[in-house]
């Protein structure tokens, strides 16, 4: 009777552990936000996605409207292709502008949609003209450490044209 108790808990300790298993695999491969409502597609070209991934969250005003559905690199135009799909009660402008963000300072990379003044709106295939590429924090940091270098150099030039000056 006591070793048929042990095994009910036991089990149910497995269960809850097979469900947060379960629960953050599906976190992890961002799945946890599967909607079944009838979507669009539309696409962007962008310079640079960073690490941007397909399934990440696309955002207008902070409210996820979509998912990245694909990312392809374009061999004649040199630009990564990015085709969203946004569900069908959020329309956009035609003029909407698309944009690469970081959720803070180094979490997850999403696409921000702007909506335009446009009275035509968005329909399936279409494409986004206005982007902007992502930011990526090793080519600031590499410039900005390139940029105090050259400081550098033009203040101990300045210095010496300043000595000879006062020397005369």
């Amino acid at each position: 009777m006591r070793k048929s108790a042990i095994d009910i808990w036991v089990g149910i300790f497995v269960a809850i552990g097979l469900l947060a298993a379960l629960f953050l695999a599906l976190k992890v491969g961002n799945m946890n936000a599967v909607s079944f409502a009838p979507t669009y597609k539309i696409s962007a070209r962008f310079d640079n996605i960073g690490g941007l991934k397909p399934r990440a969250p696309v955002k207008s005003a902070g409210v996820v409207v979509g998912r990245i559905a694909n990312i392809s690199f374009d061999d004649k135009t040199y630009q990564a292709t990015v085709v969203m799909t946004i569900e069908d009660t959020y329309k956009f402008p035609k003029d909407s502008s698309a944009k690469i963000l970081t959720s803070g300072l180094l979490g997850e990379q999403y696409i921000g949609l702007e909506a335009g003044g446009s009275d035509d709106m968005l329909t399936n295939g279409e494409k986004l003209t206005q982007t902007q590429s992502a930011i990526v924090l090793e080519n600031l940091i590499s410039q900005f450490l390139y940029n105090k270098a050259a400081d550098s150099g033009q203040d101990k030039s300045q210095d010496k044209s300043q000595d000879k000056s006062t020397a005369k």
